[in-house]
């Protein structure tokens, strides 16, 4: 099965790692980034790059977002320093809107997105970044793409050759082996994370939300 994918989030650590296992997987024939500054990584054959300045303006971009099988959405950003109003806007108004202009240009597809763990479903704790993740992901499920999954990873060991790596991660791939034994199930690596979403649209999951053991299992399959 050959599908076509959408990577946001490729000028991140996690987009940029999931961008990785696309590129090596023989399944995803083609891949679009979408992005308000362009991805200076890897060059390759099947890569293609679509520049949006603002993801609330994306009326003259439906063309090149049309046809795909799969959005594999990883922006993101940290809630540190951020009003509930700002960080709602990025991390709920952004990808709901994006979602939305999908779904009508591509009504069949897979919406596979990065939440994070300890996100709230009941949108009701009192730790702001958890409580607007989670009504994302909740939002995100009553759309009626072909299936929808939101992925909750802990922390995540870089794939070699990734660019986009903060300084705390960086610490955190020299630590990984010590890590797993000590807390597997709250790390894993970018490699399980790009193959469990792509195997989310191949093959997909039982489960809409997926923890860390949940992305560990679909990655193998």
């Amino acid at each position: 099965m050959d599908i076509k994918v959408i990577i946001t989030g490729a000028t991140g650590l996690v987009g940029e790692g999931v961008l990785f296992e696309c590129l090596e997987h023989p399944d995803v024939k083609e891949i679009l980034i979408v992005g308000r500054k362009s991805y200076t990584g890897k060059k390759h054959e099947k890569l293609k790059e679509c520049i949006v300045p603002d993801f609330f303006n994306l009326e003259s971009f439906k063309e090149q977002l049309s046809g795909y099988d799969a959005c594999l959405y990883c922006a993101g950003i940290s809630s540190r320093g951020m009003n509930e109003q700002d960080y709602s806007r990025v991390t709920f108004d952004t990808p709901m809107h994006f979602a939305n202009t999908l779904l009508k240009l591509n009504p069949e597809m897979v919406f596979s997105h990065v939440s994070g763990g300890h996100s709230d479903s009941s949108e009701t704790g009192k730790i702001m970044w958890a409580r607007v993740k989670g009504k994302t992901e909740n939002a995100l499920l009553r759309l009626p793409f072909k299936s929808v999954y939101n992925f909750r990873p802990g922390f995540m060991k870089p794939t070699n050759g990734q660019k986009n790596i903060k300084n705390y991660y960086k610490i955190i791939s020299r630590m990984y082996p010590v890590l797993r034994l000590l807390l597997p199930g709250q790390v894993c690596t970018m490699q399980e994370v790009g193959l469990a979403m792509i195997n989310s649209v191949l093959k997909g999951y039982p489960k809409h939300i997926l923890e860390i053991d949940d992305i560990k299992r679909l990655a193998k399959q």
